[in-house]
């Protein structure tokens, strides 16, 4: 009879620490990288508060405790992501900050193939945008069509 592995989560695997420094490690790598600047600038300039957050939400998000419907009453990411303009190209700005903090903090390839279709997945709900449309409209921009 094969022995059946036990199945970890993203929680198990990084534990509280972990998550607090991948939430860390993301914002770190949002202000470092040149290509994330667009995203940056929604942020505060202090990142500190938003870290918290982002930890709290991953923390529950990877199955650890709900500590983030503890402080917020929800788990929505769409409504307070509602006021910025999200497409594609934010989207992957995201991931890209996503995918070098799980770099950046020496995460296992297990921990990244199980959570990189998740991201995208999760980037891809909060996105609010299409490129196709202009996000303002530009008065020297003539419509055709």
């Amino acid at each position: 009879m094969a022995e059946q592995q036990e199945y970890r989560t993203p929680y198990d695997i990084l534990g509280d620490q972990g998550v607090k420094k991948l939430a860390s490690a993301f914002y770190d790598v949002m202000d470092e990288l040149p290509d994330a600047a667009h995203i940056r600038a929604m942020h505060a300039e202090n990142l500190d508060s938003i870290k918290r957050m982002l930890a709290a939400y991953l923390t529950q998000w990877f199955g650890g405790p709900p500590v983030y419907q503890a402080i917020k009453g929800t788990v929505c990411l769409t409504d307070p992501h509602a006021p910025y303009a999200i497409g594609p190209k934010e989207r992957d700005q995201w991931l890209t900050c996503m995918y070098t903090a799980l770099d950046r903090i020496g995460a296992s390839q297990e921990l990244k193939d199980m959570v990189r279709e998740p991201f995208y997945r999760i980037a891809e709900t909060v996105r609010n945008q299409d490129d196709s449309k202009p996000k303002v409209r530009d008065p020297n921009i003539i419509a055709v069509g």
